[in-house]
């Protein structure tokens, strides 16, 4: 590995986490979000000699990562999209704004959702994975609609208390 691809690696290493997030909050199915990332991962490293290092480097990612989402959208061709074009586009400024230390809160956010179980994992699946709403995740586990938004309400609460305790643990 040269010079320029150990600095693209560490560089992308870096970024990766913001791009993620980025990713995923236009990309609603996760088997497609990771194959959004990953072809935004090869965009990266192939277009690399390009980069002016003039610029942010997240900036940059999040450009070739809202390229990457343009073309995932338009392959999906008719099916209803959730953001335009314009939407994406300040997302993506959103998004580039945020400091690097804010996105380990997504990583303590994956490790806390594993260490749901049972009825709080189901009911997450549900509506973040399936995006289903509390009436409808009320009727597939039997609850109602009412009973599934304060149990989602306890395990959002949870979540957060949990990111927090890993926050702190980590030293950020």
């Amino acid at each position: 590995m040269d010079d320029a691809e150990r600095r693209a690696t560490r560089l992308w290493t870096l970024a990766q986490p913001t791009v993620s997030a980025f990713v995923a909050s236009v990309v609603r199915d996760f088997r497609d979000r990771d194959d959004v990332l990953q072809e935004t991962a090869v965009a990266v490293m192939e277009s690399f000699p390009r980069y002016d290092e003039s610029r942010s480097f997240v900036g940059w990612a999040l450009g070739v990562a809202r390229n990457q989402v343009g073309l995932y959208l338009r392959r999906r061709g008719r099916e209803v999209h959730t953001f335009d074009t314009e939407a994406v586009e300040q997302l993506a400024v959103a998004f580039e704004s945020i400091k690097p230390e804010e996105t380990h809160a997504l990583d303590h956010l994956r490790e806390c959702l594993r260490l749901l179980e049972g009825r709080s994992q189901k009911l997450c699946e549900l509506r973040y994975q399936q995006d289903l709403k509390p009436a409808a995740i009320g009727e597939v586990v039997g609850m109602s609609a009412n009973s599934v938004a304060k149990a989602l309400q306890r395990i959002r609460d949870q979540l957060r208390g949990c990111i927090a305790r890993k926050s702190a643990l980590a030293g950020g």
